[in-house]
């Protein structure tokens, strides 16, 4: 009997090395990039008061977004976000290039701006409260049968 045991404490032992190599692998960082921000070099070929909104297009690359305002300026995000095992994910870094224009069409202004020169804007959640929550659809239909006037089906 003693042959037997041997075998079983390896096999276990074995199971339970695999185990915890498995709950260490779950522990690693996993990053996750998000989005596109031209490089330096990239924004340095840009011209102040000179290119416009074509020529900075084919130099970088379309924008992320635009400005909502007549199309004030282009806007560039990159976001990079980092996961620990079940942990929900944490923003690490975050870095907006707005370039801004005039009304001719002109680039304005280039601006780098980071994780640090953020900040929260707390959002309010207004709902309107509405009287169907408690009726079933039963009796919506049904409640609406007293109030049918014919004199207005008449009235074309």
């Amino acid at each position: 009997m003693k042959a037997y045991v041997t075998p079983l404490k390896a096999i276990l032992r074995g199971a339970g090395l695999a185990l915890v190599l498995v709950a260490v692998s779950g522990c690693v960082a996993i990053y996750r990039n998000h989005g596109y921000v031209p490089t330096p070099e990239e924004l340095d070929a840009i011209q102040v008061g000179k290119d416009t909104r074509d020529s900075v297009t084919e130099a970088v690359g379309p924008p992320s977004s635009s400005g909502v305002l007549k199309d004030s300026g282009f806007y560039y995000v990159a976001s990079r976000m980092r996961h620990y095992g079940a942990a929900a994910p944490k923003l690490v870094s975050r870095e907006v290039v707005a370039i801004t224009f005039d009304q001719r069409g002109v680039v304005r202004g280039i601006e780098r701006y980071g994780l640090e020169d953020g900040r929260t804007i707390p959002l309010q959640r207004r709902v309107t409260s509405s009287s169907v929550e408690d009726k079933t659809f039963l009796r919506q239909l049904l409640g609406n049968l007293g109030r049918f006037n014919p004199g207005n089906v008449l009235e074309n």
